[in-house]
């Protein structure tokens, strides 16, 4: 998608509806500033308020994610091109993610084996090992919470019996056994349970 084509038909359609960026944001209960911003092409409009915001533009969301008007005939060709672009992103993006959950999950597991070693071979007081000990332990603690949290929220799990993919809660994901980042699990499906591996699209 292209984040400042679709700025300029924001900005356009907006003049068309007589509607200045501050009533445009008072209507949408968001700040002027950020609808500067979708002008700008510096960001898109969050899709909680999409479909209000094209309402209010008199366009709809295949319009909007075009940058254009769309004419009836290519309305189709249009969407499915849409579609495609949109599964792009949001692979791009899980893919991003579990790059990040890999750079936390190091970075918190040496930070507690640094500690520990500090702890245990460098000659200090009782009180200062522990407290080392404790803020290694911390960072570790923080760490594999945010690993968990990124890998239930990147992307789907699918079930190798029906093939459906799906979003877990995240007790289950926490609790499953796990290789890697498939996760023994039971399908909501078809109640298969095995190991369910991470997908980064449906």
């Amino acid at each position: 998608m292209n984040q400042e084509k679709i700025g300029k038909f924001i900005a356009s359609c907006r003049k068309e509806q007589g509607l200045t960026q501050a009533v445009l944001a008072e209507r949408l209960g968001i700040t002027d500033r950020a609808v500067s911003k979708w002008e700008n092409g510096r960001s898109l409009p969050d899709a909680s308020i999409m479909p209000e915001l094209c309402d209010l533009l008199k366009i709809n969301l295949n319009e909007l994610f075009s940058g254009e008007r769309v004419a009836m005939e290519n309305y189709n060709e249009t969407s499915d091109a849409l579609l495609l672009e949109m599964k792009k992103q949001e692979e791009l993006a899980n893919k991003k993610l579990l790059s990040l959950e890999v750079v936390i999950g190091y970075m918190a597991s040496i930070t507690f084996l640094v500690m520990i070693f500090v702890a245990s071979y460098v000659d200090m007081p009782a009180w200062v090992r522990v407290v080392m000990i404790a803020v290694g332990a911390s960072a570790f603690a923080v760490g594999v919470t945010n690993c968990l949290k990124i890998e239930h929220d990147a992307g789907y799990y699918e079930c190798p019996e029906c093939g459906e993919k799906y979003v877990p809660e995240m007790k289950t994901v926490v609790m499953a056994r796990h290789i890697g980042t498939s996760r023994k699990m039971k399908c909501p499906y078809c109640g298969n349970k095995a190991y369910h591996k991470k997908v980064l699209t449906k």
